[in-house]
C-alpha cells in the first residue's frame, strides 16, 4: 500500500517529487509486532533503490512489519527530509492498531542514517503537522538502526557532500554543525544499532564510532559492529559473508535490547 505523506504539494523549490510511504505489513499477526521504517541513502541528493524495498522485505523475513519512506531530497533543503520522516512516523503510529504494530524503529543508510538520527533526536522540534489525526501522535521512533551513517556534516571526518545537499553549499559550517548528530545525543536518545566498514572511503567509520561513544557516555543502549572490509553502500551485504549478517544482528538487538516483538 502506498500512502502520500501530504494533502497538498510539499516544498517550494519547484521540485515535482512528492514524498510517500510504502507499507510491507505481515498478514495475520496475532499480536502487535515491531516495525522497521527504511530510509534509503543517497547523500540527500537521491534515494538509492538497493537500500529500499529489498531491505523492507528482509525485515519481513525476520518477523517485523516494514515500511519504506521515499523522502524529499535536493533541490529541497533542511528541514524537508526531516519533516517527511516525522510525518511518516506519525502516520504509522496513527494506524498502529489497525496494522497490529507495536514499537517502531527507523533504519537508515548513509545519509538516510543521518536522517534517521536527526529526525528521531529532533522529532519534537520539527513541525510536520497536516491538520489530521496523525498530528496527535508522536513523531519519534523507539529505536534506530544506522548503517554506515553520515553522522557529522562539519568535523574532519564529516561527509560534506551530504551537508551541502541538505543545507546548500553556501550555508556556513556554523549552521550545518547544528546537525552534527553525535553532538546532540543525550540520555533521552533511543537505543541504536550501528554498523560500518573500517575501510569505508566515502563516509569514514569514525562517524559511527563518534555516535556510539556519545551514546555510551550518556548511558544509552548502543551496539556497534565494525566489519574490516567492504566499500561504502553495501546495502544488505550480499557477496560478503560477514556483512550480510547485519540484518539478523539488528533484529536480535531490536528484540533483546529495545523490547520489540517479532513473529
Amino acid at each position: 500500500m502506498r500512502i502520500a505523506l501530504r494533502k497538498s504539494p510539499a516544498g517550494n523549490s519547484g521540485n515535482a517529487f512528492q514524498p510517500y510511504l510504502d507499507t510491507f505489513l505481515l498478514p495475520g499477526a496475532s499480536t502487535p509486532l515491531g516495525g522497521v521504517l527504511v530510509l534509503p541513502g543517497g547523500g540527500y541528493h537521491h534515494r538509492a533503490a538497493h537500500e529500499a524495498d529489498c531491505v523492507a522485505q528482509k525485515f519481513n523475513e525476520l518477523g517485523f512489519h516494514a515500511f519504506v519512506l521515499q523522502y524529499r531530497t535536493y533541490p529541497e533543503h533542511y528541514p524537508s527530509p526531516q519533516q517527511d520522516l516525522v510525518r511518516a512516523v506519525k502516520i504509522i503510529r496513527a494506524n498502529a492498531a489497525a496494522w497490529r504494530l507495536d514499537k517502531l524503529a527507523v533504519l537508515g543508510f548513509s545519509a538516510g542514517g543521518h536522517l534517521a538520527a536527526s529526525g528521531t533526536i529532533l522529532a519534537d522540534k520539527i513541525n510536520a503537522d497536516e491538520n489530521d489525526e496523525a498530528d496527535n501522535f508522536s513523531g519519534k521512533a523507539d529505536a534506530m538502526i544506522l548503517c554506515y551513517p553520515v553522522i557529522s556534516l562539519t568535523d574532519d571526518f564529516a561527509h560534506r557532500g551530504s551537508g551541502n545537499f541538505l543545507f546548500g553549499e553556501n550555508v556556513p559550517d556554523e549552521v550545518k554543525a547544528a546537525l552534527d548528530m553525535h553532538k546532540l545525543v543525550d540520555k533521552n536518545t533511543p537505543p541504536a544499532f550501528l554498523w560500518h566498514t573500517a575501510d569505508d572511503n566515502a563516509v569514514p567509520v569514525k562517524n559511527s564510532v563518534a555516535f556510539a561513544e556519545k551514546m555510551w557516555q550518556c548511558g544509552n543502549s548502543c551496539e556497534l559492529h565494525v566489519f574490516p572490509h567492504g566499500c561504502h553502500g553495501k546495502g544488505l551485504g550480499f557477496g560478503l559473508a560477514d556483512i550480510k549478517q547485519w540484518p539478523a544482528l539488528a533484529a536480535q538487538f531490536l528484540e533483546t535490547t529495545a523490547g520489540f516483538v517479532r513473529a
